[in-house]
């Protein structure tokens, strides 16, 4: 058990190193290739912190443990605006300037009732899977197309946040060193994970739900408190919507289409129900003041405290 634990913790630093690693590569990368900064920001602010996510669902894809990907995948959703917008938002208001974020809020919550409907039957299919695919895309061109009616000062400092050296071997290095700590990042957390699910009773739906989703945003919760203190909330609410989006898009869709995805009953009337009210929560604060206050952000720290909660006492009965 000791060895289990030991495999996740390390697991989850590397990939908290390697996924601050490849969004730099990866900017400077895009920047070196005739990208702009904005474009290039934009596109690291809405889906750059899925990364680490999406090779812990892949290496369990990979392995077989299903199960435990889609449970990461969904359960991330859930973690992500409870427990890491939450967080931020407590630490320091969140302003938000982005008028594209709301737009998006919208399209994470048809992503899930989508899921819902395909999921209904038990299973999504791999057609499914390219229509969920063709989601992202769409959501992709959406992003490139409206990111530029932005505000002036909104378009400066998603630009300023891909900022970094555009030296190619740099980057290329980082690229490679960031590839590296996500995959043995990936393969550590998988390999620990259902060990310790296993000794707590947990199926590996469960394990990815909880554990793993809740695990693997940790890091990226401190990086959102930091970024609060800093006044970047467009960046931080944009992390959360944009990996939100990838994780039900990309990740799950990318999944059907390589093989039908059962889908749980469970998924379909909890958590993916869930995620949706965590939107519905979400969406009128970003529609009001534009600011997340600390009183919101602890509404959204109880409720996902509620949800954990929630799932704990259907586990034990």
């Amino acid at each position: 058990m000791a060895e289990a634990w030991g495999f996740f913790v390390l697991g989850l630093v590397l990939l908290a190193l390697g996924g601050d690693s490849i969004v730099k590569g990866a900017s400077g990368l895009a920047q070196k290739f005739g990208a702009s900064p904005f474009v290039a920001g934009l596109l690291l602010v809405a889906f750059g912190t899925s990364l680490p996510e999406l090779f812990v669902n892949a290496r369990a894809y990979v392995v077989g443990a299903q199960d435990l990907a889609l449970g990461n995948a969904v359960g991330s959703n859930i973690v992500n605006v409870g427990l890491t917008l939450g967080l931020a938002a407590i630490f320091a208001p969140l302003l938000v300037r982005m008028r594209l974020l709301s737009p998006l809020l919208v399209l994470l919550t048809l992503a899930n009732l989508a899921l819902i409907v395909f999921g209904l039957d038990g299973v999504i299919t791999r057609v499914e899977g390219i229509v969920l695919l063709l989601g992202f895309v769409a959501t992709l061109a959406f992003v490139l197309a409206r990111g530029g009616r932005e505000q002036v000062e909104v378009r400066e400092s998603v630009a300023a946040y891909a900022a970094t050296r555009s030296v190619l071997w740099i980057n290329v290095l980082r690229f490679v060193i960031a590839v590296a700590l996500l995959y043995f990042g990936a393969r550590f957390v998988v390999q620990g994970a259902p060990v310790i699910g296993a000794a707590w009773g947990w199926s590996p739906l469960l394990v990815g739900l909880l554990p793993v989703a809740i695990g693997t945003a940790l890091p990226e919760a401190a990086a959102a408190i930091a970024a609060a203190r800093r006044g970047q909330g467009d960046m931080v609410v944009g992390h959360v919507i944009g990996s939100s989006l990838f994780n039900l898009l990309v990740v799950v869709g990318g999944m059907a289409v390589l093989r039908p995805l059962p889908l749980p009953e469970s998924f379909v009337k909890l958590e993916l129900p869930a995620a949706i009210a965590f939107v519905l929560v979400l969406y009128p604060m970003l529609r009001g003041d534009l600011r997340i206050s600390k009183t919101e952000g602890a509404i959204l720290f109880v409720a996902f405290l509620g949800w954990v909660a929630l799932e704990l006492f259907l586990i034990s009965n």
